[in-house]
């Protein structure tokens, strides 16, 4: 049995090298496409929507080749099962609430510095921010929790890939500009806290809405620099000031110390809410083996190899009720006289 189990797992080792594989190559390709557009303004949407759509649908196609999966978006972790669009609401506001309380610190300790833009042509390029930070984060869930993580825990188990593709979220994180040994730490963190979301539910919705809220509430509502960049908010341009420990100077609070403490209690929030969750999709599955099984044959098998084999019952005795009845005298013919009685001779 031991060959089949190490077949198996250097099966899912080599699909989890292919999807990682094949998330910098579709990363690559997402780039060069956008760039050939031309168009500046549009090009950092157009990359997260084709890097979205190559991962989803390039895993799909992994799952249905090579693991003969019949729902194979669903299985890498986008099922759209009842409740899916309130698992999202319920990330994104463990996300926006985990933001503002970054931003409550900020207030009291520093301040922020706020400039407000109401210009009418400002609110559809806020749609549009809002449109990238949703793609932004799907495809991270699906690069970082999807099909590889899935192939990976196959191999390593949960904890294993938890730990592995924290190191490779940190990795991924670590190659923008203006990164720090902080904004790596915090990486880790919070792709703990994302797989944690991810494994309580089994499935991307309350992880990618977390991850959407974290980074689109900083940006959007805030106005707040995510990830070195500050140009993602056309209605709101936020100024932190304060310590670098809680504001996490030009890179935001993806560099905040502060913020790596908040997102550590964060994980007790996402355990309380996803309780529900947790018992509804863990629960252990019981799957048919494809062999009739006689359960009645099974314990008599047993009942007599411990007690021996059940005694025939003896047969019924019949039992008289009623007297039986004497058999009539025969009949004499007619032709013979009768006996002559003894006394008559004397």
């Amino acid at each position: 049995m031991s060959a089949p189990v190490r077949a198996g797992k250097m099966r899912a080792y080599l699909e989890f090298v292919a999807a990682v594989l094949y998330f910098f190559v579709a990363r690559s390709f997402a780039h060069g496409a956008a760039i050939r557009i031309q168009h500046v303004a549009w090009e950092p949407l157009i990359e997260q929507f084709l890097l979205a759509t190559f991962l989803i649908l390039g895993y799909a196609a992994f799952g249905s080749l090579f693991d003969r999966q019949s729902g194979s978006i669903a299985a890498q972790g986008l099922p759209l099962r009842t409740g899916w669009t309130r698992e999202a609401g319920v990330g994104m506001a463990v996300g926006w609430g985990a933001v503002v309380v970054c931003v409550l610190a900020m207030v009291v300790i520093g301040g922020i510095a706020v400039v407000v833009t109401t210009q009418p042509s400002a609110w559809p390029w806020l749609v549009a921010d809002a449109a990238y930070f949703a793609l932004l984060a799907l495809g991270e869930e699906v690069a970082f929790r999807g099909y590889g993580f899935q192939r990976f825990a196959a191999v390593v188990g949960s904890s294993g890939a938890a730990f592995g593709f924290a190191l490779f979220y940190a990795i991924v994180h670590a190659l923008q500009p203006g990164s720090t040994n902080a904004s790596i730490a915090i990486s880790v963190v919070f792709s703990f806290l994302l797989t944690t979301a991810y494994l309580r539910t089994r499935a991307l919705w309350v992880s990618w809405g977390l991850n959407f809220g974290w980074k689109a509430s900083q940006a959007l509502i805030f106005g707040l620099t995510v990830s070195g960049v500050s140009s993602h908010s056309p209605i709101i341009e936020g100024n932190p000031m304060g310590p670098f420990w809680l504001t996490g100077g030009g890179f935001g609070l993806d560099e905040s110390w502060f913020a790596c403490l908040v997102l550590l209690v964060a994980f007790h929030v996402v355990y309380s809410v996803t309780r529900d969750l947790d018992f509804r999709f863990n629960a252990p599955v019981v799957i048919p083996g494809g062999i009739a099984v006689d359960l009645d044959a099974a314990a008599r098998r047993q009942h007599e190899t411990a007690l021996g084999p059940a005694a025939e019952p003896p047969a019924p005795s019949l039992v008289q009720i009623l007297p039986v009845a004497a058999p009539p005298a025969p009949a004499q013919p007619a032709s013979e006289p009768p006996a002559a009685d003894p006394e008559d001779t004397r």
